[in-house]
């Protein structure tokens, strides 16, 4: 929690965090990446991906079961946050954040 007092107010809440930031941006450095450009790596890019596509299809089919009337609207519901659930579930911290950010 930032303290009240001179000079300017932190910007991370720990010495590591600030630690793990000047390494992302280092690894953008090295990378090139450009402003808007996050390395992430492969296996959490797929998994974003395959939880991504599922929760799609999840809406596809609530919105054809709810316009057919076959379905009970609870149970498109509960089958459409079980699958932005599962999309919730992916552990997701970039590794490297665009290299034109600043140093605190």
């Amino acid at each position: 929690m930032p303290t009240p007092g001179p000079g300017r107010p932190r910007r991370y809440c720990r010495r590591s965090h600030r630690q793990r930031a000047y390494e992302a941006r280092r690894l953008a450095g090295a990378h090139r990446l450009g402003p808007d450009d996050v390395l992430v790596d492969r296996a959490t890019w797929q998994a974003i991906g395959d939880r991504r596509f599922r929760l799609e299809t999840a809406v596809e089919d609530v919105v054809t079961d709810l316009t057919s009337g076959d379905v009970d609207p609870g149970d498109a519901l509960a089958h459409l946050l079980d699958a932005a659930r599962d999309l919730l579930g992916v552990p997701f911290e970039p590794k490297a954040f665009g290299s034109e950010l600043s140093d605190p």
